[in-house]
């Protein structure tokens, strides 16, 4: 017979065996409550997507994925809050919340920022500093001029050069200094300057400030053209209805097919007869509208570039729907003894 003390001990043993089993219990509970109100809430969520599905395709049984309706409705979530949102702001307009002062603002800011006219990019080379002195001096300006170039007339010109073979030797530390001074060039880091990659330092020129400046136009010019820039704004101001446009001196020119010769070009044996040029623009001056530039950016890695800049460009441009304009204008029309070319660009 077990003494009052054994049974105390029997009953406390079996008291504290009870609590695991009881906690144990209502785990179970909670969590089948847990897992059958998600079930009732996935079966809710598939019915409410069934019928989001109906209302979508009109069918009677899903056509796109469930994924694809996640994401339909998602943005139709967004879409609700959107206009929540505009519903708060027009409230809050009608309450007088908006500041005139911003709208004033805010519509100066966009006038301001009125798309330029036109890019120039005057490809230069090293060792041609009295060059560039020159055209700043004639037409380009520096400093406050070349600002207000910018700003009145909506014409950005900019020098445009490479870099030397030997990185950061004498003739980039010219530039790099020459720069700063003037804060006038647009500097290729990845063009290596060499006569030999003259058209591809157009074909950068032109994507680099295609995505730069957000232009009607944009130009390459030699450095050792003058222009007459009031005439060169309205010249090209008559084409703004042109889309694709592409404006200069037009000419065909000789295949030159003998490695010694000048002009001599490497695929002369591609051209027509392999004598003449396709029709393009002569090199010292031509334009293009935003929209080509815009195409020679994207497609920059496969364009191809021949012996020349002027032939290269026409060549990008003979396989797309584009308005040649022979501007005479474009002509170089005066060359004297010593003394550089000059576009006629005459108002």
């Amino acid at each position: 017979m077990q003494s009052r003390g054994s049974s105390a001990r029997l009953s406390g043993m079996a008291f504290r065996s009870r609590v695991p089993t009881l906690l144990l219990s209502m785990f179970a509970t909670f969590a089948s409550i847990y897992v059958a109100g998600r079930l009732w809430q996935d079966a809710q969520n598939r019915v409410y997507l069934i019928k989001e599905l109906d209302k979508i395709t009109g069918q009677g049984q899903s056509a796109i994925s469930v994924d694809d309706t996640l994401k339909i409705i998602a943005c139709r979530e967004q879409l609700k809050k959107l206009s929540a949102l505009e519903m708060e702001l027009a409230a809050a307009r009608q309450e007088g919340f908006t500041s005139k002062r911003t709208e004033t603002t805010y519509t100066n800011d966009a006038k301001s920022k009125k798309r330029p006219l036109v890019v120039v990019g005057i490809l230069t080379k090293f060792g041609r500093d009295k060059n560039r002195d020159a055209i700043r001096k004639a037409w380009m300006g520096t400093g406050a001029a070349l600002k207000k170039l910018e700003n009145e007339k909506g014409i950005i010109a900019r020098f445009v050069i490479g870099r030397s073979a030997n990185r950061g030797d004498q003739f980039d530390r010219a530039i790099d200094n020459e720069n700063r001074k003037t804060n006038d060039f647009i500097i290729l880091d990845k063009h290596v300057e060499a006569p030999e990659e003259f058209p591809k330092k157009a074909k950068l020129f032109f994507a680099h400030a295609a995505d730069k400046w957000d232009a009607e136009f944009y130009a390459k010019v030699n450095d050792d053209v003058y222009v007459n820039i009031d005439a060169l704004g309205a010249t090209l101001a008559t084409h703004l209805d042109k889309p694709h446009v592409y404006i200069g001196c037009m000419k065909s020119g000789e295949v030159f097919s003998e490695p010694g010769q000048k002009w001599y070009e490497p695929d002369w044996w591609k051209f027509g007869d392999k004598r003449s040029y396709f029709r393009h623009a002569s090199g010292e001056m031509y334009v293009i509208s935003q929209a080509l530039a815009k195409f020679i950016s994207i497609n920059r890695s496969i364009l191809r570039t021949y012996a020349h800049d002027d032939v290269s460009a026409g060549s990008w441009f003979i396989g797309l729907d584009v308005k040649h304009v022979d501007e005479g204008k474009f002509c170089c029309s005066s060359w004297s003894s010593g003394l550089s070319p000059s576009l006629s660009l005459s108002s």
